[in-house]
Order: structure tokens, then C-alpha cells, then sequence
């Protein structure tokens, strides 16, 4: 990888620390290659990683099916990526001990995780309360277009796929999801390997994830595409898929992150900056 500056770098917000790179568009496929390899590289802690994740999932719909909520399943379904990014710390810590010490083992992940522990456990408290406010608004929106509660999953499906109150329903719940994804994903981006990687604040980690997306639209919107579309294979093979997609895609992030933000050099301007990242 050859990487070259621009004459002069464009300052696009104030900071002690990070370096915000501007990469090329074609980046997130290097991001799963390398995902890939670290996959390859701890297989066993990989398919455990993602075999308790559809395990969860698998419980959670059974538990919504017990409780005749099944119209809740929907917006969990979809929440599911807004914390997925909590979900896999994990994964980053895997990654992280990969590139660090070239193996990985239970003692070094758990060493790589304890010391930032409570920043990373305030951050997924933060996205578990956008998942719960968007399940709820997702609840209301639900009861304003629908009487009753469909009796199975098969009802619900009939419901929502086969009226044209449930093709309305789903348009309007997209555009609202859209806006709570979009920004769950501008402030997840990278907030949470840079939590586990650095010695910065929550804010901080926020912010730099929102520059690094907006500094990058078109690579991070090809990302978001790519994370949807493994999200989605997941749930269409009833959470299988998940098993090896989960831990592709959190490996993938950790090396989004290195890509996106310059290691920590203590002796530079305390500004974050643009820089041009190429491929040969």
C-alpha cells in the first residue's frame, strides 16, 4: 500500500490526538480481506464469537414468540445494528492481539479489554438506549397502523408483505430507521476500536467516528452497504450466516479503523486532519 499527503492538509476538527485519513473508495473490501485473514488465523475463537451471537438471537425471537410479541422482532431485527458494533468489542480485542503478539488466547484478549473496560461499557450503555428508543418509537409506530396483534410469525409476515397498510407501514419505518442508522453509524463507525486502542474519552471517540464518515462518504457508504447486506444474509438464513459474518465484519472494522485513523504520535499538532490513503 503506498500512501501519499495532500500539499496541505485540511483541518476539519480540533483535537489532541487522532489523524483522520481520507482513503479510497475501494477500502472496505481490503478491510474484509483482512478480516478474513484474522478469521482464518483464530478460527475457533471466531465460530465461538459468532455461534453465541446467533445463539442470542436465536433465544430472542424464541422469547418474543412465548410472549406474543412477535411484532417487536422487527425493530430488534433492526436494532441489531445499531448495537452490533458494542456486540463486537470482542472481535476488536481479537484483531488487536493478532497484530500485537501474532496468536491469540483468552488471557490476552481479556488483558487487551480490562483496562478500558468501563469507557467501553458507557459506550454500549449509549447505544443500548438509541436501540431502545427506536424500538419504542418502531412500537408506537406499529399500534398507529395496526388494531391488533398478529398471532404468529407467519401473521405478522402476511400482515406487513401482503396489505397495503403493511407496505405503508414498512416505507414510513424505513425512513425513520434510515435516520437512526445513519447516525448510530457515523458515531460507531470507529468510536469503540478507538476506545479500546487509545487513552481517549467517550466525546472524543464520537466525534472522531463522525469525521472519519464524513470525511469519507463514499468508501463508508459502501461499508454501511456491506455491513446491511451481511446483517441481512444473517437473518435470511434464520441467523446461521451470522455465525461467520459477525466476526468477519467486526474483524473487517478493526482494520477500518487502522485505516482511518493514524496511530497516536504524541509530538504532532493537536489537530485532527485529512490525509489521502491509495492502493497500489
Amino acid at each position: 500500500m503506498a500512501m501519499s499527503t495532500l500539499p496541505e492538509s485540511e483541518t476539519v476538527l480540533s483535537s489532541a490526538r487522532p489523524t483522520v485519513r481520507r482513503i479510497a473508495p475501494e477500502r472496505p473490501w481490503l478491510w474484509l480481506a483482512d478480516g478474513f485473514r484474522d478469521f482464518i488465523r483464530a478460527p475457533r475463537s471466531s465460530l465461538l464469537y459468532g455461534f453465541a451471537i446467533a445463539l442470542i438471537s436465536y433465544g430472542l425471537t424464541a422469547l418474543l414468540g412465548s410472549l406474543d410479541r412477535l411484532p417487536l422482532l422487527l425493530p430488534l431485527l433492526a436494532g441489531f445494528a445499531l448495537v452490533s458494533p458494542f456486540l463486537a468489542v470482542g472481535l476488536y480485542g481479537i484483531s488487536r492481539t493478532l497484530e500485537e503478539h501474532g496468536t491469540v488466547s483468552l488471557a490476552t484478549v481479556t488483558a487487551s479489554l480490562s483496562d478500558r473496560s468501563g469507557q467501553i461499557a458507557l459506550m454500549g450503555a449509549l447505544f443500548m438506549l438509541i436501540n431502545i428508543a427506536w424500538v419504542r418509537v418502531a412500537t408506537l409506530l406499529f399500534a398507529l397502523f395496526f388494531a391488533q396483534t398478529p398471532a404468529g410469525l407467519s401473521d405478522l409476515l402476511d400482515l406487513l408483505l401482503r396489505t397495503e397498510t403493511g407496505f405503508v407501514f414498512l416505507a414510513v419505518g424505513s425512513v425513520i430507521g434510515a435516520v437512526f442508522a445513519f447516525g448510530t453509524f457515523a458515531i460507531s463507525a470507529i468510536s469503540i476500536p478507538m476506545l479500546l486502542d487509545r487513552e481517549v474519552g467517550i466525546v472524543e471517540a464520537l466525534a472522531t467516528s463522525w469525521t472519519a464518515v464524513m470525511a469519507n462518504p463514499v468508501p463508508m457508504g459502501l461499508w454501511a452497504v456491506l455491513i446491511v447486506l451481511a446483517v441481512l444474509l444473517g437473518f435470511a438464513t434464520f441467523f446461521i450466516a451470522l455465525i461467520f459474518v459477525m466476526p468477519l465484519v467486526g474483524y473487517a472494522t478493526w482494520h477500518a479503523y487502522r485505516d482511518l485513523v493514524s496511530p497516536y504520535d504524541p509530538s504532532a499538532h493537536s489537530q485532527i486532519t485529512f490525509l489521502f490513503v491509495e492502493s497500489n
